[in-house]
C-alpha cells in the first residue's frame, strides 16, 4: 500500500510541477497530441492508447483545462456553404500589438487570430454565413483603433489533408 501511494505521490508532484513552470511533461504532451488528433476519444481508450489509468488521465486532462494549456473543447464543422477570409493587419506601431490582437478576436466572425512577424502584425482567420457576414467582420476590424492597414483574401477552396 505505501509503495502504490509513494508511486502516485511521485507520479502527482510531476504532473503539477509543469504547472509551476510553465512546462508540460511527456505524459500531457502525449495526452494532448492524441486530443488533437481525436478530440473524441474517451479517457478510457486514451489511458489504454498512452498505457496510463483512466483516472490519471482525467486527472491530467483536468490539470490541463485548469492551467489553460487547453482552453476550449469545440468540434469543428466543415461547412462547403461557408465563406471565409484571411486578413492581414498592420499595427500602430506605438499601440502594442497584443492590445489590437485582443480587440479584433471580439469582433464578430473572428475565428482565429494570430500574432506574425513580417510584413504584417496579426493575420485573422474569418468565417461567416455567407459575403455579406464575412463583410461586417471586416469591416469591424478596419474601425478599431490602432489598425493602420488591412490586406484580405477570400478563401475560394479548402483542402482538408
Amino acid at each position: 500500500m505505501l509503495r502504490r501511494f509513494a508511486k502516485f505521490w511521485a507520479s502527482w508532484k510531476r504532473s503539477w510541477a509543469w504547472k509551476r513552470r510553465g512546462e508540460l511533461d511527456k505524459a500531457d504532451q502525449l495526452i494532448l497530441r492524441v486530443l488533437r488528433d481525436d478530440a473524441r476519444i474517451s479517457n478510457t481508450d486514451l489511458a489504454k492508447k498512452l498505457d496510463l489509468s483512466e483516472a490519471t488521465v482525467r486527472r491530467r486532462i483536468a490539470g490541463l483545462v485548469e492551467s489553460g494549456a487547453i482552453r476550449r473543447f469545440t468540434v469543428e464543422v466543415d461547412d462547403p456553404e461557408q465563406t471565409s477570409a484571411i486578413m492581414w493587419v498592420s499595427v500602430n506601431p506605438s499601440i502594442p500589438t497584443g492590445q489590437v490582437s485582443g480587440k479584433i478576436k471580439d469582433v464578430s466572425g473572428v475565428e482565429t487570430v494570430y500574432e506574425t512577424a513580417g510584413q504584417f502584425d496579426v493575420a485573422v482567420i474569418i468565417k461567416g454565413a455567407n459575403i455579406v457576414e464575412v463583410n461586417k467582420s471586416v469591416e469591424g476590424i478596419r474601425r478599431l483603433a490602432g489598425v493602420i492597414s488591412t490586406n484580405t483574401m477570400m478563401v475560394l477552396r479548402t483542402i482538408q489533408p
